[in-house]
């Protein structure tokens, strides 16, 4: 009986809860258009990709022995969460990758989509939908080889149920990458102070230094969602240049990889067991 209203407290959850913030929504809104002008408000995500994509792919690749050339990446299922207008999804299409990329905002889906369409390629590799993570939890158990998260985890109401969910579209062994910044005071004066209200480099309002999240807290709800952690690679941004670079420091950003483990409870069964509090919703 015990297990039974668990399974029901879990289930009610998962349907009232969300890990959207619709304030954070608001924010991302007046910027839809914009993912794609790499000298904008999202060119430090734009040249992120120079350091995200390789470590994603490398990564993939020395798990497997399979590689096929040209298309490194090729049969490979990946869940982009909080996609955007397609900054990462694009990339890891054209690496072959199969990619659904999903945002709880519609106005970021339209700027993917039509972005997409300009390359016959992606538009066969790619498909984006208007949706949130727990939404597609049912359609997807276990559907996913990898899922990216990136720059994502700072922006959740809930990141206890957005890490659940996380575990549950994905297979065993299956990997999850997520790139989020810190919470230190360096982190508040370099990527709040700093970044958005001297340099713009990102826009005003953007982040709030409550909801980052410390890389032993991400290791934590992890493990506690039947993960293995694997790395955790600290990031640096240099502003003057516009590069990122990968540093011994986890101070400021910083990038995780865990792989789900095979020996995982299938959702509905044991996962309802890891009950932590709620909270509330993802972008």
């Amino acid at each position: 009986q015990l297990w039974l209203l668990r399974v029901t407290a879990r289930r009610r959850r998962s349907t009232s809860h969300s890990s959207v913030d619709s304030a954070e929504v608001k924010k991302f809104q007046l910027l839809a258009h914009k993912w794609w002008d790499e000298e904008g408000e999202y060119s430090a995500l734009h040249a992120m990709n120079d350091i995200r994509v390789p470590f994603i792919r490398d990564t993939l690749l020395s798990m497997s022995s399979n590689y096929h050339l040209g298309s490194p990446l090729a049969g490979v299922k990946v869940l982009d969460v909080g996609c955007g207008g397609g900054l990462l999804s694009e990339p890891l299409g054209r690496l072959g990758a199969s990619v659904t990329g999903i945002d709880p905002l519609e106005a970021n889906i339209r700027t993917a989509d039509q972005h997409k369409s300009f390359d016959p390629v992606l538009a066969k590799r790619i498909q984006y939908k208007p949706s949130s993570l727990e939404e597609i939890v049912e359609e997807s158990m276990e559907t996913f080889d990898v899922i990216v998260a990136s720059e994502v985890v700072e922006h959740v109401a809930d990141l206890d149920l957005f890490i659940e969910c996380c575990s549950r579209v994905l297979k065993p062994e299956g990997s999850l990458f997520i790139t989020t910044i810190n919470k230190t005071q360096l982190s508040y004066v370099l990527g709040i102070v700093v970044a958005e209200k001297l340099l713009g480099i990102v826009p005003s309002g953007t982040h709030e230094w409550e909801k980052f999240v410390p890389p032993e807290v991400l290791e934590h709800l992890l493990e506690s969602n039947g993960f293995a952690v694997k790395a955790v690679q600290g990031m640096l941004y240099n502003p003057l240049w516009g590069t990122w670079s990968w540093v011994g420091s986890k101070s400021i950003n910083y990038a995780v990889h865990a792989v789900k483990a095979r020996g995982q409870p299938s959702p509905g069964e044991g996962l309802q067991e890891l009950e932590q509090p709620s909270a509330g919703a993802a972008v």
